[in-house]
């Protein structure tokens, strides 16, 4: 049809759209608990409480743990990322600018995603801040964090993060624990295999533009909570009225602390 661009191109668009995001679209995403295909507009994380090991004599009674089970709620919201596509451009697009577009797409639906954690986080974390607002970080807050977490029983399993503004990561550059290779050897130096994800002190350490400079964010993957209600969809229209495809993105998120004993702000000097 004349109004209908080739169904090729659409699927391809939305397949770029999704290995977009998927590579560069959310840093946060897969370093919290995640629930998908959510149903209806509500998700529930339920909270389990710790308990305690008990003795008990020869032939004698156990005793329950007797552990207390609460649940949390995320609220599902849509979000949309449209970009009109004029026909006649169509007739000059190439390969280059479809992806250019996918990848806008991905990335402001990535950002989105990070946003609706951060803020959850935000909203949601401990009432103990790692407090240095008259500097920035240095090895003795993160000895705090370290020791904070460590009193929480938050566990030592891979799953502490730190994600800092980039201001605040650059600042971990002076400490020499952090960027020598005289403690951390060569291979795993800052800045080497580039700007990735460290480890220290037990904990995966990166940069993402989504943390407000300041308020950086410590936490553990079970304590926070993403909900999926859809997950990263795209469709292609003609709008006639404007003569041009209408190409949206969309998905519906939502995201809550589940457990504010491993959800920390990192404060610094940063504005």
């Amino acid at each position: 049809m004349a109004n209908t661009i080739d169904q090729a191109f659409i699927k391809q668009f939305e397949s770029d759209v999704h290995l977009a995001y998927q590579r560069m679209g959310s840093k946060l995403r897969n370093t919290v608990r995640t629930v998908g295909n959510v149903a209806g507009s509500v998700v529930r994380f339920q909270k389990i409480g710790t308990g305690s090991a008990n003795t008990k004599s020869r032939n004698g009674l156990v005793t329950p743990m007797e552990l207390a089970h609460t649940n949390v709620e995320a609220t599902m919201e849509d979000y949309y990322a449209p970009e009109y596509i004029d026909k006649l451009d169509e007739l000059k697009i190439n390969i280059d600018e479809r992806q250019a577009v996918a990848k806008s797409a991905a990335a402001a639906l990535g950002r989105k995603t990070d946003e609706i954690l951060y803020t959850a986080m935000d909203a949601g974390a401990n009432s103990t801040q790692i407090h240095d607002t008259n500097g920035a970080v240095e090895k003795a807050d993160l000895l705090t964090l370290f020791e904070t977490m460590g009193a929480a029983n938050i566990p030592e399993d891979g799953g502490r993060y730190l994600a800092m503004h980039p201001k605040g990561f650059a600042d971990l550059f002076l400490i020499n624990e952090f960027a020598s290779s005289d403690f951390v050897g060569e291979q795993n130096l800052p800045f080497a295999g580039g700007m990735t994800m460290k480890s220290f002190l037990g904990f995966q350490i990166f940069s993402t533009s989504a943390i407000t400079a300041g308020k950086n964010m410590a936490y553990h993957t079970s304590a926070v909570g993403l909900g999926i209600g859809a997950d990263v969809s795209t469709e292609v229209n003609y709008i006639a009225e404007r003569a041009a495809h209408l190409t949206n993105s969309m998905m519906s998120m939502g995201a809550v602390v589940i457990d504010d004993n491993g959800v920390y702000e990192v404060l610094d000097n940063n504005t």
